[in-house]
């Protein structure tokens, strides 16, 4: 069915948009009248939860399901979301500026299956001690309807919400989310439909005070063939919007607590993501350039043939990225006498069944996965690219939501979490092009200037001698 295949593609075409060089400049003059730090200007996660948690200053702690009282909260708001969705789910200054906050991985959210402190913050209905379990709120509530009835369908998934053997997160699309799928839409079959429920469904507790401090979340959803032992995730992205998941499905409602998980209400259905090659097929406007370099060399059926596989990271530069290069280097790339270059150049771009998220870590060969969390702190990781013996050298630093990622010490991530059946997409704002051999009387290149070609050629013409990539 072409049905999983086209609907997550057309949300990555609203959804996952790289500023040109129009933009970046516009950004650059604005951010010139800025205050001094990113973090004077950013509300505080006690904010960010504060403000959530005043739209349901009203609910009255009465037999009502507190799915529908919450809901019911930002109907009108829900409905102005819904009009403009396909306008509005993703604006791509709002992608840049949730890199910059100064959320702070407090330990609030609870540990070990553990609710944790659910604020203080008047009467609400949601603060209550909770007596159903997260299926039973689903079912009981007028909003989740067609939810409810697909979750019938499978025993196992029932047994799965109702039990107590972990606290579960639930990200429960209403019934207007339902809406949104065409009915001319080819009919999913009841796998594929599964699937998608399950995508919808993390194996950890994910109050929305760490939601908001996270930046991938794990679902219970699991494609072993394409991404191996490591479960699917899901990217978190806080805009001047709210608060949306995979850059397109607003969370509308926080915080439903039943007594093995918690909810949160969703404006959209939670597709599956493709495969990265077809991600970058799909947007010429931001990685022509890439897309037909991968295609020249035959690199994208290798990027798409996960019997070879399993996992990856795509460091993808987009078309600004090979303008900065110049015109002589393109020019040289892409005519016959450069396309052995061109090869070993994309080949640095990609690694093979090593999954590196903004916040975790899968690796192919490992028995489970290698990293379920990195650290606050600092995170160094090498990743061996499909260019023979040249590595990536990574550094991650995070604290809380805030999150940076350079490569090779200079060039830096920025886009990431571009999530994909088969991996994960970085955004990278150069091209990446081997260091030189450690010279102490040279200096590197700093991004900053074309480089000359004749310095390009000296770099990747030992990377192509007789390699097969």
């Amino acid at each position: 069915m072409k049905y999983f295949t086209i609907l997550p593609l057309a949300a990555f075409a609203t959804a996952f948009i790289i500023p040109d060089e129009q933009m970046m400049s516009q950004v650059a003059i604005e951010s010139s009248n800025a205050p001094a730090s990113v973090f004077d200007r950013l509300p505080s996660k006690e904010q960010i939860v504060n403000d959530f948690e005043d739209t349901f200053s009203n609910l009255v702690e009465t037999s009502k399901n507190a799915l529908d009282e919450a809901i019911e909260s930002v109907t009108e708001y829900s409905e102005d979301v819904h009009s403009k969705i396909h306008d509005t789910a993703f604006d791509a200054q709002s992608w840049l500026d949730s890199a910059d906050d100064d959320f702070e991985d407090d330990g609030k959210h609870g540990k070990d299956g553990k609710h944790g402190r659910h604020g203080h913050h008047g009467h609400h209905g949601h603060c209550k001690k909770p007596n159903l379990t997260v299926y039973e709120l689903i079912t009981k509530s007028k909003y989740t309807t067609k939810l409810a009835a697909l979750i019938n369908e499978y025993e196992d998934l029932v047994e799965l919400l109702n039990g107590t053997t972990a606290n579960y997160t639930i990200f429960a699309p209403t019934d207007k989310a339902f809406e949104k799928v065409s009915k001319h839409a080819p009919k999913p079959s009841k796998e594929q439909l599964k699937d998608v429920l399950l995508y919808h469904v993390s194996p950890e507790f994910f109050p929305a005070g760490r939601v908001l401090v996270t930046r991938t979340i794990p679902t219970v959803y699991s494609v072993p063939e394409t991404l191996g032992i490591g479960p699917q995730r899901l990217s978190v992205n806080i805009g001047l919007r709210g608060l949306t998941l995979n850059f397109y499905s607003r969370i509308i409602a926080i915080n439903i607590f039943g007594t093995n998980g918690v909810i949160h209400g969703v404006d959209s259905l939670l597709i599956p993501p493709p495969k990265a090659a077809d991600i970058i097929q799909f947007l010429p406007g931001e990685f022509s350039t890439l897309e037909l370099g991968l295609t020249k060399t035959g690199l994208i059926e290798a990027i798409n043939d996960t019997s070879t596989h399993i996992g990856g990271t795509l460091f993808a530069p987009s078309n600004f990225a090979f303008k900065k290069l110049g015109p002589r280097i393109n020019g040289f790339l892409f005519s016959k006498y450069g396309q052995k270059y061109l090869k070993a150049l994309l080949a640095y771009h990609v690694v093979a069944n090593q999954t590196l998220y903004s916040d975790a870590y899968y690796k192919a060969e490992a028995t489970e996965v290698e990293e379920t969390s990195i650290p606050k702190g600092l995170f160094h990781i090498d990743l061996q690219t499909l260019l023979r013996g040249k590595s990536l050298s990574v550094d991650v630093a995070r604290y809380g939501r805030f999150i940076s990622i350079k490569i090779n010490g200079f060039s830096t991530v920025s886009v990431s979490d571009g999530i994909a059946a088969d991996g994960v997409i970085h955004v990278v704002d150069n091209v990446l092009i081997p260091p030189k051999p450690v010279d102490r009387d040279s200096v590197d290149w700093d991004y900053e200037e074309e480089m000359p070609l004749e310095e390009f050629k000296e770099r990747l013409g030992p990377l192509i001698v007789n390699e097969e990539l």
